[in-house]
């Protein structure tokens, strides 16, 4: 029971599965959050215990308040701590149009689980590890970015803009949180093979081939892991409010 603990949003698959995974081998308990991949989910676990980790299943849609506090109560009820939380739940829009013809429905949604739930699931979580500093030293938070903070793709601009917000949120917490040591850090992934990307397995192909990153292949779920894992472990003690880039250079400027 004194395992350090992750709760980890969407965790059922891509990303939050790597992340869970990795930490597991490590020895950290997980909480594996999913909004509607129940089996997903189930296979997720598998693989925690499979890494010799102890893990729960929380289903959860971050973007409503009332699963939101659900899921830090039920953290807190089976584990009685949080150590670390990784806020990785996002989506896409659920079709790609020219940034003139944005709906507003499509924008709520997008920015309503890639940023108004991760800064309200934070706001709570923050205040639990302020109060439990006692017990559990040194509590962080890392939020799963994208390059498409930066680089822009006018035909899911409502995506664009919740990570570009989810970079800020990133400093505000960072900045707050400092006084009380909860270090907050953002990982910024590039091209990840995973389910959201299967879809434009061809055109990145081809981008990698051409040489839009300098690193010539497909990012890997365990790339991002391995970062959070380093977090994880504290070995980035003295910074805060860190973006580190796992994206194979993509953010490099060349000439």
């Amino acid at each position: 029971m004194n395992a350090q603990v992750a709760l980890i949003t969407g965790a059922a698959r891509g990303i939050g599965r790597g992340i869970a995974v990795a930490l597991a081998e490590r020895g950290w308990s997980v909480v594996i959050n999913y909004r509607d991949s129940a089996e997903a989910a189930q296979v997720a676990l598998r693989l925690v215990e499979e890494a010799s980790g102890r893990g729960i299943i929380v289903q959860a849609d971050i973007a409503t308040a009332a699963d939101r506090e659900r899921l830090v109560a039920q953290t807190l009820e089976f584990f009685g701590r949080i150590d670390l939380l990784v806020n990785n739940a996002g989506m896409g829009p659920r079709q790609r149009v020219d940034t003139l013809e944005v709906s507003e429905a499509s924008y709520d949604e997008v920015m309503a689980t890639n940023l108004k739930g991760p800064f309200f699931l934070t706001q709570h979580v923050a205040r639990v590890m302020r109060d439990s500093l006692q017990s559990v030293p040194h509590p962080k938070i890392v939020n799963i970015g994208s390059v498409s903070a930066f680089a822009s793709s006018p035909n899911r601009a409502e995506y664009c803009i919740s990570k570009a917000g989810l970079a800020m949120m990133t400093t505000l917490f960072a900045d707050r949180l400092a006084e009380y040591g909860i270090n907050v850090y953002e990982i910024r992934p590039g091209i990840i093979e995973t389910d959201l990307t299967s879809k434009v397995k061809d055109k990145y192909d081809r981008l990698i081939a051409e040489g839009i990153t300098p690193i010539r292949r497909w990012g890997q779920p365990d790339d991002v892991a391995r970062a959070v894992v380093a977090i994880a472990q504290d070995l980035l003690p003295f910074s805060t409010g860190e973006v580190i880039n796992v994206d194979g250079g993509f953010h490099l400027r060349k000439l």
